[in-house]
């Protein structure tokens, strides 16, 4: 079933500032653009480039003053969702090359001072069965508390806080399976359901295709329980937010409204 996506926002620049966005759903094999209008306030420069692993674009911009975003698009979400529990994980020296560079530390996911919980909590499963241990286990032990977290905060702190947005539960996530020799990244999406709506992110997990023998495919997990892989639209991916964040200004910024509205459709 296809999805409406309406996002705009504002944001203030004293003086000519560099800026990077990433807020369009991408145009991948797993989800079909059925239409797009994106509109931008006039800018200095203005130019496309290939986002993370060619999963979406970025927008680079200079511009300085008042700027506006405003995007609308509907996206036919195609996307296969097997039961997660009931798929195998890949030895190491068997992953593709795109996959081991998530099986490594970020900015904000800790991964190895993470692996004595993990091996302790987890220790006797494996694979698909794992994540969802790990996902259910963030679940169940995190409040969803807005306002607690910033973009100090890293998945070590969420977990001795045990509180946090989507981001911070997406970084768990991501540290959890990283720390049990699973590649791992961070998604930033579009999804119906999400409370307060706005920009989302889960985590995205790397494990056996069934359908590929010795192959191995990327599977969204969201620890949250707000988005359904299956009417999930990416927007990009990264390593964690640093990577995949809707604005990176390079000066200061003042930010001004946001709406962010995801809905099914007929």
């Amino acid at each position: 079933m296809p999805i409406d996506i309406t996002a705009k926002f504002t944001f203030t620049l004293e003086r000519p500032t560099d800026l990077l966005l990433q807020f369009e759903a991408a145009d991948i094999p797993e989800q079909t653009i059925l239409s797009s209008e994106t509109k931008l306030s006039p800018a200095i420069h203005t130019a496309r480039v290939p986002a993370q692993d060619d999963v979406g674009e970025r927008i680079w911009v200079r511009a300085e003053g008042e700027y506006a975003v405003d995007y609308r698009a509907r996206v036919d979400v195609k996307r296969l969702v097997p039961d997660l529990g009931q798929l195998s994980a890949l030895d190491p020296h068997d992953l593709p090359g795109e996959a081991v560079e998530y099986l490594f530390d970020s900015r904000y996911c800790q991964a190895d001072r993470m692996q004595a919980f993990v091996e302790d909590e987890f220790g006797k499963l494996s694979g698909g069965e794992r994540v969802v241990a790990m996902r259910d286990w963030i679940a169940n032990h995190f409040h969803y508390t807005p306002g607690s977290s910033d973009a100090t905060t890293t998945a070590l702190d969420t977990f001795v806080e045990r509180r946090g947005i989507c981001r911070d539960y997406a970084h768990v996530m991501v540290t959890f399976a990283r720390a049990s020799t699973i590649p791992a990244r961070y998604v930033s999406c579009f999804a119906p359901g999400v409370t307060p709506p706005d920009f989302h992110a889960v985590a995205e997990v790397f494990l056996c295709d069934p359908t590929t023998p010795g192959g191995g495919a990327w599977y969204i997990v969201d620890a949250t329980g707000m988005a359904d892989p299956a009417h999930t639209a990416k927007i990009g991916i990264g390593r964690d937010a640093a990577d995949v964040s809707f604005l990176t200004t390079f000066g200061m910024n003042q930010f001004g409204d946001k709406e962010i509205v995801v809905k099914e459709t007929d």
